[in-house]
């Protein structure tokens, strides 16, 4: 997967107070992230809405729209209608209710990716900065082994060789993708490792696990949200690239790469309502995935910009004539 230029999070201040027990408090200091600059950013909440959005699209539709999956060669490219919103693909099935099926394996796919592939960065990387010297040297050769893969074109050779599940797509993906994350993890603990907390903890008798687990995996905590963000946006759209080229699940999988597959060949039949919706569902919650993790990208850097713009207040002297004003 690309690796995203994330600003890393500033570290802990060394004025950071001790907590219960002699050991200091764990703390990002100003770029914490938290919900209340969350709510504040309004990149970060569009994104959020259109992400809910299409969740009980995906999730919830189904239960209230109940659309036939069963192969129909009398229904076959039919138009948007009364019966079908969206029309008929050329199987006869209902294109809305494949497109909220279909949403469900990209959704899962992307979560479950983002996650692992980050919980993982985050521990590997958080053990590598810490303990440094041979251990870090060894960790950070096999990342760079790694990162020296193709991650997408190895996709394809595996897929091209091998019957792919959704299971095994989310293995694979999760495997080639953490590493890139795993040097952000790492410099941003070494980064900590000089702070005066640090030397606080260990002049109090904390081990080295027991500072990496309270105050380094804390500490890196927003950096790995944003990086997970942008991860469940990545796997997505793999796995609808995959299925796009024919390589993906076998049937009966629906995703939104396999409704484009069918509907290009049809495209120039004049079968617009095959192609333009799963297109414009795909971008949408690509570009949506992209703004959350570029607004919580400013949060934990700390620029935490897109303010509501505020009328300015009238002051005493504004109603004095310019030419006035400077006399």
């Amino acid at each position: 997967m690309a690796a995203h230029e994330l600003a890393p999070p500033t570290p802990a201040g060394p004025g950071v107070p001790l907590a219960e027990g002699g050991e200091a408090a764990s703390s990002a200091g100003g770029a914490q992230l938290s919900l209340s600059a969350f709510l504040h950013n309004r990149r970060a909440m569009a994104g959020s809405v259109i992400i809910v959005a299409m969740g009980l699209f995906c999730f919830v539709g189904p239960l209230l729209y109940h659309a036939s999956f069963a192969v129909n060669p009398l229904l076959q490219n039919d138009p948007p209608g009364a019966g079908n919103p969206l029309g008929t693909d050329q199987y006869g099935i209902d294109v809305l209710g494949r497109l909220m099926v279909g949403g469900q394996s990209s959704l899962e796919l992307g979560f479950a990716v983002g996650l692992a592939s980050t919980l993982i960065a985050m521990i590997y990387g958080a053990i590598s900065g810490m303990f440094g010297g041979v251990v870090d040297a060894i960790m950070m050769r096999i990342v760079d082994t790694l990162l020296a893969v193709p991650t997408f074109i190895l996709l394809i050779i595996v897929a091209s060789m091998f019957t792919l599940s959704l299971p095994a797509i989310i293995l694979i993906l999760t495997a080639l993708s953490w590493s890139d994350i795993s040097r952000l993890v790492r410099g941003q603990v070494l980064q900590l490792r000089p702070r005066a907390f640090v030397d606080a903890a260990t002049s109090m008798g904390a081990t080295r696990w027991r500072i990496l687990t309270r105050h380094m995996l804390p500490n890196t905590l927003g950096l790995c949200v944003v990086t997970a963000t942008f991860g469940i946006a990545d796997s997505i759209y793999a796995l609808s690239a995959l299925s796009f080229l024919g390589i993906g699940p076998p049937p009966p999988f629906a995703d939104w790469g396999t409704m484009l597959t069918g509907g290009v060949d049809n495209l120039f039949n004049g079968y617009w309502w095959q192609v333009y919706p799963p297109l414009i569902v795909l971008v949408i919650v690509v570009v949506s995935f992209r703004q959350v993790g570029d607004a919580l990208n400013d949060i934990v850097s700390g620029n935490r910009t897109s303010p509501v713009r505020r009328r300015p207040r009238r002051r005493a002297n504004s109603l004095i004539p310019l030419s006035a004003r400077y006399e």
